[in-house]
């Protein structure tokens, strides 16, 4: 696109995004990814329709044999469910799904059955940490997060909306916040975000403002498969400042 994008630009878009992947004549209630079958439910993100899933997975060493580091995870967000029940089959020992939507939750626990590992994968309902015990540690904590800034005002009228939409980038400061606390001492905090459609000046502020170090792990520029052109995808390590 010749025209520069603006935060506000991309929210607008992604309003529009959201409804459609939502209400299209063709969204499947399974698709096929990665050789396998997976329950898609109303109102749950669609890993078919956008390519940052396939990130996420390249990024966290799921989409080679033994390249996955960790035995226990945190997935924020979980959708479908399809990167806990991924990380489990690699041979992590305990995953924990969290995500705000309700649908995605029992989204998570239908694809953990049907791949049979309810025994490693656990779906919580849960706004950020909110749902959690207050015992539990992980030794990776991984968010793809919903990157797109949104007007602190923004009223969610679909619960599809949360897994791209953070207004005020609030999730983002709680998140900063928040995660190191829930690593064991060894622990990783990953943040799978996206320089091209998110706020990353914005994140960097309240990385400053919270006492927090980014550094980025990864990066990979690729078509996102919208009219948004080529996008920027990060895994940025948070870390305590100093």
């Amino acid at each position: 696109m010749s025209q520069v994008e603006t935060p506000e630009s991309y929210y607008r878009r992604t309003l529009a995004l959201s409804s459609n992947d939502v209400t299209r004549d063709d969204r499947p209630k399974t698709f096929t990814l990665y050789d396998k079958e997976w329950d898609l439910l109303d109102e749950v993100f669609a890993p078919i329709y956008r390519p940052s899933t396939n990130v996420s997975l390249d990024f966290l060493g799921l989409l080679e044999p033994g390249r996955f580091a960790w035995d226990s995870m945190l997935e924020m967000g979980s959708g479908t469910g399809l990167i806990c029940v991924t990380a489990a089959l690699a041979g992590c020992r305990r995953v924990v799904g969290a995500d705000i939507n309700p649908h995605a939750v029992e989204n998570t626990r239908l694809n953990a059955a049907r791949h049979d590992v309810t025994d490693r994968v656990k779906a919580v309902h849960s706004d950020l940490f909110a749902g959690l015990a207050e015992d539990e540690r992980f030794d990776v904590i991984f968010w793809n997060s919903n990157f797109i800034w949104a007007p602190e005002d923004h009223e969610f009228v679909s619960p599809h909306e949360h897994a791209f939409l953070d207004p005020g980038y609030e999730a983002h400061r709680r998140f900063l916040q928040e995660a190191p606390h829930w690593t064991t001492e060894s622990g990783s905090v990953l943040l799978f975000f996206s320089s091209t459609k998110g706020d990353l000046p914005g994140l960097q502020r309240l990385a400053d403002e919270t006492d927090r170090d980014l550094n980025v792990l990864r990066r990979e520029t690729i078509q996102d498969g919208t009219d948004m052109a080529e996008s920027e995808y990060l895994l940025i390590e948070v870390t305590p400042a100093g």
